[in-house]
């Protein structure tokens, strides 16, 4: 699926730009930094088995190719095309994972039920409105007693328009908060559906 062409401008443009000059703009598959986060990120994500799970931003599938074992099925979204790609090679092994193009909050899956979201890095790149319309999104896809995982970077960048706090914040106003883990230079947060 391409998202239509008025969604492929702004960050989606600017993560492919990445993407097509570095095959790992962030080092997510090598710096000691991603590999840890990544770890602890799974640890907040919890052992399963989850029924259903969706990544949002999952680049290249690091984290997905990881928590894949965990799920009876996984759908890693990103939107750039070139890290979906890569997504899926990674999650080939795995015949109950996809990775998906789709742009927040536009191409988001709306028939489908998860109790487990993760939002690792991504959320804060998006604009006040498109924060508060997928914050909704997740409240409506998780089931009762679901969980978001939202791991922020604790800093500013000229090209994030938010930041972790206010991420959690929106996610917050939608979702029960049930956990917040600091460590140097990002936080996780667990958030739940209420019944």
């Amino acid at each position: 699926m391409r998202p239509p062409a008025a969604r492929r401008t702004g960050p989606m443009a600017v993560f492919e730009a990445r993407y097509r000059a570095d095959a790992d703009p962030w080092g997510t598959l090598t710096e000691p930094y991603e590999l840890e986060k990544r770890r602890r990120t799974l640890a907040a994500c919890g052992p399963g088995p989850f029924a259903s799970a969706c990544e949002l931003g999952a680049g290249l599938g690091a984290l997905a190719a990881e928590l894949a074992p965990r799920c009876g099925r996984l759908i890693a979204l990103d939107a750039a095309p070139t890290a979906v790609a890569a997504a899926a090679e990674r999650l080939a092994p795995f015949a109950h994972a996809e990775a998906r193009l789709a742009v927040m909050p536009h191409d988001l899956p709306v028939d489908e039920r998860f109790d487990l979201i993760v939002a690792s890095e991504v959320l804060y790149y998006l604009d006040a409105a498109a924060l508060a319309a997928t914050a909704a999104w997740a409240a409506r896809a998780l089931v009762t007693g679901g969980r978001l995982v939202a791991v922020g970077w604790i800093g500013e960048a000229p090209d994030m328009p938010g930041d972790a706090e206010g991420v959690v914040a929106a996610l917050a106003r939608e979702l029960r908060s049930v956990a917040t883990q600091a460590d140097p230079g990002y936080r996780i947060d667990v958030l739940e559906r209420a019944a």
